[in-house]
């Protein structure tokens, strides 16, 4: 494992950051954590790979793909050739939320980033279960039609718990392991998805939670609304990712049934007696964690280091909250190329 040092804060936090407390003192003392990955070639401060305009929902649409697997019609997008990465999103996003990553790595990586069962545009056979070992075996389906025998796995949130188990059960599919602000065994589920899966056992989380938030999109950007408890910047989720995000999962009685189930199978703990068989792995593994994160554990970055006998060391960005991998994707591209060793 790597020394540790503090890692500056973006100047795009400086600018446009929302009226943050300042982290606890527990996220501080774990916070002396490791430098940067290499640039991979690149000057210092400079991103690899930048593009000179982002991906838009229509263009992201354009792009999309079906692959037909025995847990559904799963919808993906892929850019690039080359080694594989597999993008897995957070809850209740889908693969759009890599958008601004794979813009950049894509010239790198064949980059495949999926809509996980009952979120995005993935279509669920009737009676599957969408739970997090169905995630996994969709994924290795999902793998296996692409005819992708290794990957290197960038995960955020929820898709970075199953990020977790796919490794856990299928090591020599995963090269390496990039995980943000994501569950972990002593943090799955975290306490403050409780009232979630409160609603979502009663038939309740779409129409209570998902549904207004589509309906007003201010709403959603404001702090009782999505943007603020898991986004950065005043500006997140724009419009169209709202749209894009929330709009499948509110978009019949089934497809919101889908979502009730998916945050209805957070609990129990489904990363429940992984850890040692993740302290067995020899994959090359990165934490890079937003300290501004309400949702997860501020102790989770320090934990997942000590777990992985291949880490390679934790980068904290200040102040950063859970779905921050959306809105700042030089990092996640700076520590990709770092972690690759491109």
């Amino acid at each position: 494992m790597r020394p540790l040092q503090k890692v500056p804060q973006p100047d795009e936090l400086n600018m446009q950051r929302r009226q943050l407390p300042e982290a606890g003192s527990e996220a501080l003392a774990v916070g002396v954590f490791a430098a940067p990955a290499p640039h991979g070639g690149c000057p210092p401060g400079e991103s690899p790979r930048v593009a000179p305009a982002p991906t838009d929902a229509p263009a992201w649409r354009a792009m999309r793909r079906y692959a037909d697997t025995p847990q559904g019609r799963v919808a993906y997008v892929e850019r690039g050739t080359g080694p594989a990465a597999l993008f897995l999103h957070g809850f209740p996003l889908n693969g759009f939320q890599w958008r601004g990553a794979m813009d950049r790595l894509s010239g790198h990586r064949r980059c495949v980033a999926p809509d996980l069962l009952a979120l995005g545009y993935t279509a669920v056979r009737q009676a599957q279960s969408v739970a997090f070992p169905a995630q996994v075996s969709m994924l290795l389906a999902l793998l296996d039609v692409l005819a992708i025998p290794s990957v290197d796995v960038i995960a955020n949130d929820s898709g970075g718990g199953i990020a977790q188990l796919l490794l856990a059960r299928d090591p020599e599919r995963v090269r390496t392991l990039l995980l943000t602000n994501c569950d972990t065994e002593p943090d799955s589920p975290p306490r403050a998805v409780l009232p979630i899966i409160r609603a979502a056992r009663a038939g309740r989380f779409a129409d209570t939670w998902l549904a207004p938030w589509v309906a007003d999109k201010a709403l959603t950007r404001s702090n009782k609304g999505l943007g603020g408890l898991t986004y950065t910047l005043r500006a997140h989720p724009t419009d169209e990712a709202i749209e894009c995000y929330l709009g499948p999962l509110v978009s019949s009685p089934e497809r919101k049934a889908l979502i009730d189930a998916y945050a209805e199978a957070l609990a129990p703990n489904p990363l429940a007696g992984l850890e040692a068989a993740l302290h067995r792995c020899s994959t090359p593994t990165r934490i890079v964690w937003g300290t501004g994160d309400d949702i997860f554990s501020s102790a989770s970055p320090a934990y997942l280091d000590r777990l992985f006998a291949e880490s390679r060391g934790v980068r904290l960005v200040p102040e950063a909250k859970l779905f921050w991998p959306e809105e700042f994707p030089e990092i996640i591209a700076e520590e990709a190329v770092g972690l690759w060793q491109i």
